[in-house]
């Protein structure tokens, strides 16, 4: 049978209030942007001209329905969502620090996003899809954990290509050492892994990037490593060659909200348009230069995954 779905994501789908200026009282106004990284990667390959869907639940309140509107906007097929009607919608408010870190503070105990159960998984959008995209923070808790590995393992049986974002959030695990455990378990499954630069140099305990990468490519059977730099750039690596390509800077850099998400997606697309294979050197910098470009675009705009940058935005900038 051939697939007809692109790519499906499994995840959190959450508000994310972000500061868009101050009132005339001299109080931070909040935005409620759409947020969650499966769904922004998913905005990103949709806008690329991929089919998507998404696995996840939002509570049944007026966040939750405005979710659901966003993914709809988008393309984004929602026949995966689901709403709980006993728990509400996760909320995430993001602080942009000096410099352009983040610093999030987390509604969720619980949120509706942790209470997706294996019951509530649709077999078909597992192993109708050629490539299935999950994170970590669908396994902080034992429900949604079990609804994760459940659905991986389904699409990894139907032969789909496994993509895996550990996206780690620190206060929303019990310790870090669980967040270890459970992150562990999404690497073995893995085909391909885009790990961010102090995520790395956390999990392996190197500092240097390219030792780290050699501790993943022992322990795993990863196919392609992506690490994202930052304002610095990305590396990728696959079994026979690796390279780097540096950031595209700008200076209408608004915030940071995003652009590993758009990386993602891109490079997602790369691996729709080409196999998963073992890539060349030239391969590999094609692949990244690509989604650098549109990482960076997305630093410009408020939010991520209603204003994701065309093909041909991308291409020309």
């Amino acid at each position: 049978m051939s697939k007809t779905i692109d790519v499906t994501a499994l995840g959190e789908l959450l508000i994310d209030f972000t500061e868009n200026g101050t009132s005339g009282q001299g109080n931070p106004i909040m935005e409620a942007n759409p947020g969650g990284a499966p769904c922004n990667v998913l905005a990103m390959l949709k806008r690329l001209g991929h089919s998507t869907a998404f696995i996840g639940k939002v509570g049944d309140d007026m966040f939750g329905t405005q979710l659901e509107d966003a993914l709809k906007e988008v393309g984004i097929s929602t026949e995966g969502l689901v709403k709980d009607p006993e728990v509400h919608t996760t909320l995430a408010f993001v602080h942009t620090l000096p410099g352009g870190d983040r610093d999030f503070s987390f509604y969720r105990k619980p949120g509706a996003d942790m209470m997706l159960s294996t019951a509530d998984v649709k077999d078909e959008l597992c192993t109708n899809s050629k490539i299935f995209h999950f994170g970590s923070l669908s396994m902080t808790d034992p429900v949604c954990e079990e609804a994760t590995l459940y659905a991986v393992k389904k699409a990894k049986d139907s032969g789909a290509v496994i993509t895996f974002d550990p996206n780690l959030r620190e206060p929303l695990w019990e310790s870090l050492e669980q967040a270890a455990e459970k992150i562990d378990q999404g690497m073995k499954l893995a085909d391909v892994l885009k790990i961010s630069d102090n995520e790395i140099q956390w999990f392996t305990g190197e500092q240097d990037y390219e030792a780290g990468v050699r501790i993943l490519q022992e322990k795993y059977d990863l196919k392609l490593i992506l690490v994202s730099l930052g304002k610095e750039g990305s590396l990728a690596f696959s079994a026979s060659a690796k390279t780097f390509v540096p950031a595209v800077l700008r200076e209408n850099t608004i915030e940071t909200t995003g652009a590993g998400d758009t990386f993602c997606g891109c490079v997602l697309h790369y691996i729709l348009e080409n196999g998963l294979k073992d890539y060349t050197e030239a391969e590999l910098k094609e692949m990244l230069t690509f989604a650098n470009k549109a990482a960076s675009l997305i630093t410009t705009r408020k939010g991520a995954l209603r204003v994701m940058p065309t093909k041909e935005e991308i291409e020309h900038s």
